[in-house]
């Protein structure tokens, strides 16, 4: 990647850098190839850090870099497509779920959540961790928030928490009857536990998937996915339908 100065375009400078970076991408790195550090490609094209960095950010939210903890920016493989919808409405943990659960502790769930389940402000509800890998790499974090009524029966199950008590909750939820679910897509930024678990940097794009599950005409449980947003490419099945809601009291920041 040669020296190559920037000249005055009417378009911000970093977005203009960014097309150029992805050029050089294409011809001169490979997959997995570290770039150089910021100070030289700073250096390099011209411009100041806080441009490079606007750049890079973006690159990386396109999913064309990865930053890894200990060796720095690399150039990003392919995104992998992963389904996130069917046409067939299961309950998480059903036979094919390509989720695995590492953990179940009762707590408060945030208050957003408490909003969709309709639960008290200090009711307390089953909380499953449960992560995916795909092609060797993590993609996805997930917390599923259960309240009591939905498992009632789980009073007979010792294991108070860990992956027994978490596969015992699905198993139990699976019993009542799904109406039905809808999910909801937006772009966040990775939260530090998040993060640790995606192998990510804090602050790194992510995809944030809430899904409702409905029973016996009621929100029966809320799933709220993390995936990482520099590797995948969200698939939905033929029956999900996406909606645009323009709500005045957001703003873009």
């Amino acid at each position: 990647m040669g020296t190559q100065q920037l000249e005055t375009v009417p378009e911000p400078k970093y977005w203009h850098l960014k097309t150029v970076l992805s050029e050089a991408l294409d011809s001169d790195f490979t997959v997995g190839e570290i770039l150089p550090n910021e100070r030289d490609l700073a250096a390099r094209f011209g411009v100041a850090r806080a441009t490079l960095r606007q750049a890079l950010e973006q690159l990386e939210l396109e999913g064309r870099l990865q930053r890894r903890r200990g060796v720095g920016t690399t150039v990003a493989p392919p995104r992998v497509g992963v389904a996130v919808g069917s046409e067939q409405h299961t309950w998480p943990g059903a036979v094919g779920d390509a989720w695995q659960p590492a953990d179940c502790t009762v707590a408060v769930p945030p208050a957003g959540v408490a909003g969709i389940l309709e639960s008290g402000p200090d009711e307390q509800v089953h909380t499953v961790r449960r992560s995916r890998v795909t092609h060797g790499q993590p993609v996805a974090a997930e917390l599923l928030y259960i309240p009591a009524s939905s498992v009632p029966d789980l009073s007979a199950i010792d294991a108070p928490s860990g992956t027994a008590r978490a596969r015992a909750v699905l198993r139990e939820l699976q019993r009542l009857d799904l109406e039905g679910q809808d999910s909801a897509v937006e772009l966040g930024s990775a939260r530090a536990d998040d993060a640790k678990e995606l192998d990510r940097l804090p602050g790194a794009p992510v995809l944030v998937v809430t899904t409702r599950f409905f029973a016996a005409g009621r929100t029966a449980a809320v799933s709220v996915a993390t995936y990482r947003a520099d590797t995948c490419r969200l698939t939905f099945g033929d029956s999900g339908g996406v909606e645009i809601h323009h709500d005045p009291e957001r703003k873009a920041s």
